[in-house]
């Protein structure tokens, strides 16, 4: 590309590191960015900008073990910042892959080859990186050699891991992103769960906030996970007959809503990933989750230590927060909410992890479109 950082190579008017950060976002719970030019550019973004520690130009490796050094998290994901078509599920394939193997790294597979960069690594390793590199190695190959490696399977998706290298390949990707752009992505909503015990107030701080959110303009969804059988339709009306006549699938619709109730008939817990799908992405500004707290997405934890549960931020790397309506002993790092303060709750949900790049730009446009 020229010398250029490619990072901030435009990419459909956006340079390409914005892309990226919009797929990966939404599943992880920090965001670092490994510069080392152009730095304040990248800070810019509203992310730690995180510089080699390793002087001359390592490769790969250096910019791993500066991350490693720095993020609060017992796992580190990587990838480069020219390729901008990821997958939603890029972190969950790669931690699965690491748990089921008992790994230390894990890499992804697209069937063909490896793509040594898009790996998921314990922080633990940072000590032997750090050997590694003082003794002059640089090859990420032979790294990999000293550990256990899981290849993370993705044959289904082997187009996530386009990257760009010349100019050609960027035209070519340019031409790609704007005759697909009209459909929405699902990684590019924010998801954020409010995980609590039963009892603690999920649902009353939901019907707190979601007017406020609704005054700053965002259109929000929200997926609620039931804990008992339930019924939306009322007996003795028409979709509520058909539907127990034996449709599987009754679809109601007026002038001003419509709905859509499935039996799933298997008994089965609903998968969080299929109810996704089924929301219109294109509608919408923020998806938030009711339950569903074993889920690895940002979460907000609802707390009352007069309940007697225990936190589950001490098992649930996902916690980005705890709401509690008193005094607690957390660890270093986790923002503390007052459970109370609904107001406060939501213009934390406003400011993370709504504040990005993507997020002031489409704000930028409701408000010209209003005027």
């Amino acid at each position: 590309m020229g010398g250029e950082d490619k990072g901030l190579v435009a990419l459909n008017a956006r340079p390409m590191v914005e892309h990226v950060i919009a797929r990966l976002r939404p599943q992880v719970g920090e965001m670092l960015i490994s510069a080392n030019r152009n730095q304040e550019r990248y800070a810019a973004l509203g992310f730690r900008v995180v510089p080699d520690l390793v002087g001359g130009y390592q490769g790969p490796l250096a910019g791993i073990a500066s991350a490693l050094q720095v993020a609060t998290t017992s796992y580190v994901v990587t990838v480069p910042c020219d390729s901008p078509l990821i997958g939603d599920d890029l972190v969950h394939r790669l931690g699965a892959a690491l748990v089921r193997e008992d790994a230390d790294v894990a890499v992804a597979h697209d069937g063909e080859r490896t793509h040594p960069v898009f790996l998921m690594l314990k922080r633990s390793l940072l000590p032997g990186l750090l050997v590694f590199l003082e003794a002059g190695e640089r090859k990420i190959d032979l790294w990999f050699a000293r550990h256990r490696v899981a290849l993370a399977d993705f044959r289904d998706c082997p187009g996530a891991f386009v990257n760009v290298n010349s100019p050609d390949e960027h035209r070519a990707l340019e031409t790609r992103l704007r005759e697909t752009q009209h459909i929405p992505s699902r990684a590019q909503i924010p998801i954020l769960g409010i995980a609590a015990y039963s009892g603690t107030g999920k649902t009353t701080l939901l019907r707190k906030i979601l007017p406020q959110l609704r005054a700053q303009g965002l259109r929000v969804a929200v997926v609620k996970h039931a804990h008992h059988s339930f019924d939306t339709d009322i007996p003795g009306k028409d979709s509520f007959e058909l539907r127990k006549a034996g449709a599987v699938q009754m679809l109601v619709a007026s002038r001003h809503r419509w709905a859509l109730v499935t039996e799933t008939g298997d008994g089965s817990e609903p998968r969080l990933e299929a109810l996704l799908d089924r929301l219109d992405h294109e509608n919408l500004d923020l998806i938030l989750v009711e339950g569903f707290k074993a889920e690895a997405i940002p979460k907000i934890e609802l707390h009352r230590p007069s309940l007697g549960h225990p936190l589950l931020c001490t098992l649930d790397r996902s916690i980005i927060a705890i709401a509690s309506d008193a005094p607690l002993l957390v660890k270093p790092g986790i923002p503390m909410l007052d459970l109370n303060r609904p107001e406060d709750i939501a213009a934390f949900i406003l400011k993370y992890p709504l504040d990005s790049p993507e997020r002031r730009r489409a704000t930028g446009a409701q408000a010209r479109s209003r005027s």
